[in-house]
């Protein structure tokens, strides 16, 4: 199944060099840096500082379109009054308008202090996930996309998910096509202080909906991550996000955008938003993983046709399964089934540019069916 992924890419080799040339030593200067600041809170001046610096790496990268977004995050619960504040873009152009968008936040919070007071590092929280986004456009940026990639330095997160929300607003008012989110939040640490640790797993939420397929986005992403990441894969969890909580996934859901969240699976709730939110406390060789799971799965997606519509069951009886769908011209396609009992895709077979398929001795009765477009978000069929 390894060479049905690395054939999804323009050239076999390509995918095992990307992940290869993820770097831990990179991923901990970021981190490093971004902590270094004092407070990256959203109502600080670290917060334009870290912005600036983040969007000067960020430029650093050869092909990569760089934007500082401002918006006003409102007045409200940690918010006194409004106000003006940036967050970061980074755009790798694709041969399409057709997006996919990777982020993290850069604010950080310490509940133990007042917004503008320190410390506040968030190395964790979400100095990991910047990072893990710059680390994966510095590699993806090295190739060209069928699909445009885009890296978002979150703000605004901590007070409301202000930064996401004022972003899945634009994506909608500017039409957008964007296809799927991976938010990555919390995402460079494999244990807690009750003992607790998974080297080999990153959680992803997502949940279901009418207008959106955020689901069939996670589903994609642990079938790609399992399939090419040596040593690691993705924990699903189906809901939108942890018991009470949320992250810069949900604006984008609740507009009918595809998203999902990454998040490491033991946290240690001490080290969130308070000032033992530090470097030491890291794993970056848990991190180099997660963010090579991102970069398969983004590659993958970036790569992939526009998906198939129309996708229906043949009613008939038997033994086997016949899948119809509405194809485009050129797109070869790939499908999916599972147990019903089943939350990930047990298998898959790629069928080439064809609008039909039967798949031989594997009950309607007892699974779901799926055709996407190679490598792209599978559409369940009906």
């Amino acid at each position: 199944m390894i060479g049905l992924i690395l054939a999804m890419l323009n050239e076999p080799p390509a995918l095992s060099a990307m992940l290869s040339d993820v770097s831990e030593s990179r991923l901990r200067a970021t981190v490093e840096k971004l902590a270094s600041y004092p407070t990256r809170n959203t109502l600080s001046t670290g917060l334009t500082d870290s912005c600036e610096w983040i969007a000067d790496e960020f430029r650093k990268i050869p092909g990569v379109e760089v934007e500082v977004m401002r918006y006003v995050a409102p007045a409200g619960r940690r918010v006194p009054e409004d106000k003006e504040v940036v967050q970061v873009i980074a755009t790798i152009p694709g041969e399409t308008d057709r997006i996919y968008l990777m982020g993290g936040h850069i604010d950080s919070l310490n509940l133990q202090v007042q917004p503008t007071e320190v410390p506040a590092p968030g190395a964790n929280d979400d100095a990991s996930g910047v990072a893990a986004s710059l680390e994966a456009c510095r590699i993806l940026a090295r190739q060209k996309w069928p699909c445009t990639l885009k890296f978002v330095a979150f703000s605004g997160e901590e007070q409301g998910l202000l930064g996401s929300t004022a972003l899945a607003k634009r994506a909608v008012d500017e039409e957008w096509q964007l296809e799927g989110v991976l938010s990555n939040d919390t995402v460079g640490s494999s244990g807690n202080i009750a003992g607790q640790s998974n080297t080999k797993q990153v959680r992803v939420f997502s949940e279901e909906g009418d207008a959106h397929n955020s689901r069939e986005l996670a589903r994609v992403i642990e079938w790609t991550v399992r399939n090419t990441v040596p040593n690691f894969d993705i924990k699903l969890v189906l809901r939108r996000d942890r018991f009470g909580r949320g992250g810069d996934h949900t604006p984008f859901v609740q507009q009918n955008f595809n998203a999902v969240r990454f998040i490491e699976v033991h946290e240690e709730f001490t080290r969130q938003h308070t000032p033992d939110d530090r470097v030491e406390f890291m794993d970056f060789a848990y991190l180099a993983q997660v963010t090579r799971a991102n970069v398969s799965a983004l590659a993958s997606l970036a790569n992939s046709g526009v998906a198939p519509t129309n996708v229906r069951i043949v009613r008939d009886q038997g033994h086997n399964t016949t899948v119809t769908w509405e194809a485009t011209a050129g797109i070869k396609y790939t499908l999916y089934w599972r147990d019903t009992g089943s939350t990930e895709w047990q298998g898959a077979i790629p069928v080439g540019e064809v609008s039909r398929h039967t798949v031989d001795l594997i009950n309607k009765d007892d699974h779901f069916f799926a055709v996407g477009a190679e490598g792209g978000i599978p559409v369940v069929a009906e």
